[in-house]
């Protein structure tokens, strides 16, 4: 099926925006991109006219657990399936808000890729990295929990796994990879949403995340590395992985690294700006508040800084919650884009790392989306205003007219 869109301007992701263009998809792929006046005719296609066309949104840091607090000790307090399920629903608002594809950080995302991939449940394109590796004691570890309790939890729950030790760490990629894994988590360094681990504390020893990623690598996946602190952020770009989580402590020496290496940053603003606003009423305990008010202090102008020194930058929200109105809750993805023009970046480059960055945290797993180009992906939306003059087009969903994906309409705005 051929679809045409005629758009009073085309932003293709990444590259100069085209005034009065024409998008055209052919059946799952795009078939041409440009100004109107070079454009194919498309006798008898169906005609959308737009105000913007752009690539869907990639969320690249988010997690897919069916919980309503931010204290992930919620997971063991109810069944899989009613979190499943609530999941299924966040997967809907997503795509509602223009995200087309998610890389997943952490939960139930392995299965429910399957879902979307079958086409049983609407969502966006999922790549899940299956349980988040964490050491004893590290941040995807249940702190409150007696550690058998936990042990015998992470069995049944995809969403955590806790590894010590080089061959224990190889083994628990290979369970991922088993489960179909797309990328691989590992938490580095300490982190704010756990009871008593720092930050800024590496976790796995450089011998630990260097096998980590050699058997990712082994299957072509890359590794997401969640990262506060300097000495986990070093130890992991030594390591090889493909992207650093969050980033908090980052400094010149650090920048330095990723960009020789070019390692992407996926920041993740939204959760530490929204969790902020409402404090201990997200769920967590004073602890962890403590932490995160300490990273609230940092974590803009690292991301400004990174940017500042050529460091590529993913978008990634770090959304998890699943009631629309809580905060860093699912369908409010496009909010982290004016945080990171409040870093520095030009609207174009937010959108850049919104759309085009997306598909290369996934290193040689990447698909050919995130950029209107011909033969790419038919991922596309269309929103009304100018999201390259004004990032809040997007940070509100309800701007998001049309989505496609593989060329189909899957959203469609309700007439006022």
């Amino acid at each position: 099926m051929t679809t045409r869109i005629e758009a009073r301007r085309v932003l293709p992701g990444r590259g100069a925006p085209i005034d009065d263009g024409v998008v055209v998809l052919e059946g799952a792929t795009i078939a041409f991109v440009g100004p109107a006046a070079t454009a194919p005719a498309t006798p008898g296609a169906p005609v959308e006219v737009v105000d913007t066309v752009l690539p869907g949104l990639w969320d690249c840091h988010c997690h897919l657990l069916g919980v309503l607090s931010a204290d992930l000790h919620a997971l063991y307090l109810e069944p899989i399936a009613l979190r499943a399920a609530r999941a299924a629903m966040d997967l809907g608002r997503a795509l509602a808000a223009g995200v087309t594809s998610v890389r997943e950080a952490g939960g139930l995302g392995i299965h429910l890729a399957r879902a979307v991939e079958e086409g049983s449940v609407p969502g966006p394109r999922v790549y899940a990295p299956g349980a988040i590796l964490s050491t004893t004691g590290g941040h995807g570890d249940l702190h409150e929990v007696p550690l058998d309790w936990v042990s015998a939890f992470t069995h049944h729950e995809p969403a955590l796994r806790l590894c010590d030790g080089e061959a224990d760490c190889m083994r628990a990629v290979r369970e991922q990879l088993r489960d179909g894994a797309a990328v691989i988590k590992v938490c580095a360094s300490g982190g704010v949403l756990s009871e008593r681990d720092h930050p800024i504390h590496q976790q796995f020893t450089d011998a630990e995340l260097r096998a980590i990623v050699e058997v990712a690598g082994l299957a072509e996946r890359s590794v997401m590395a969640h990262c506060h602190g300097k000495p986990g952020m070093m130890a992991a770009i030594e390591a090889g992985v493909r992207t650093i989580e969050h980033g908090t402590y980052l400094d010149e020496e650090v920048a330095a690294a990723m960009v020789e290496r070019d390692v992407l940053l996926v920041p993740t603003r939204l959760i530490v700006t929204e969790l902020m606003e409402v404090g201990l009423a997200a769920g967590m305990s004073a602890a962890m508040f403590a932490k995160l008010a300490a990273t609230d202090e940092r974590h803009n102008d690292a991301l400004a800084l990174a940017h500042a020194s050529g460091v590529r930058i993913a978008m990634g929200t770090d959304i998890a919650l699943s009631r629309p109105t809580l905060p860093a809750a699912w369908g409010n993805h496009g909010r982290e884009l004016p945080l990171m023009a409040a870093a520095g970046m030009s609207p174009l480059q937010v959108i850049e790392a919104a759309t085009a960055n997306g598909p290369d945290t996934l290193g040689a797993q990447a698909p050919a989306s995130g950029q209107l180009l011909a033969g790419y992906d038919a991922d596309v939306i269309a929103v009304d205003g100018d999201p390259s003059v004004d990032l809040s087009v997007l940070a509100d969903p309800t701007n998001v007219r049309v989505v496609w994906q593989g060329g189909v309409k899957v959203h469609e705005r309700p007439a006022v």
